[in-house]
């Protein structure tokens, strides 16, 4: 676990273009008071963003995530079995639909985000789940939230 703590720390020095701008619109309780950390542990995986009180995390995805389902599924399995939800955008999301994946975030938060029936749901558990508007750029793009078991 060390390794793991080092590593995540490492990680928060050097955030990629997505996680510096959507980290700018979460810490500091900015997004209706929720607070978030970053680069968290937990089990042996490190999750973007978590916000621990909602046991809600936020995964942004570059392109290499493409090759990776099988591990995401594994690994967004794992959290949602352990009482997490698991909200997914590509990092081209964040760059360019900001307002929509906040609103989504924040829609998640405050339960007014469902999850699709689960025959509806890809071998991969990536969901699609409604777009809402951003106040920025026009439409939101799909987003994949995964739900924890209740607490």
């Amino acid at each position: 676990m060390p390794a793991t703590k080092a590593l995540a720390r490492n990680m928060r020095k050097q955030p990629t273009d997505a996680e510096h701008w959507l980290w700018n619109e979460l810490r500091n309780r900015l997004l209706n008071g929720y607070r978030f950390s970053r680069q968290v542990c937990i089990g042996s995986y490190i999750c973007d963003f978590c916000c621990r009180t909602e046991k809600l995390i936020v995964e942004l995805d570059g392109s290499h995530h493409a090759l990776n389902e099988a591990s995401d599924a594994r690994r967004t399995t794992w959290l949602t079995q352990n009482g997490y939800s698991v909200l997914r955008f590509w990092n081209d999301e964040v760059v360019f639909e900001r307002g929509a994946v906040l609103e989504t975030i924040l829609a998640a938060l405050e339960g007014r985000l469902e999850p699709p029936h689960p025959t509806q749901a890809s071998a991969q558990l990536r969901f699609a789940v409604p777009s809402y508007p951003s106040p920025r750029r026009g439409e939101g793009a799909n987003h994949r939230l995964h739900r924890g078991a209740p607490s």
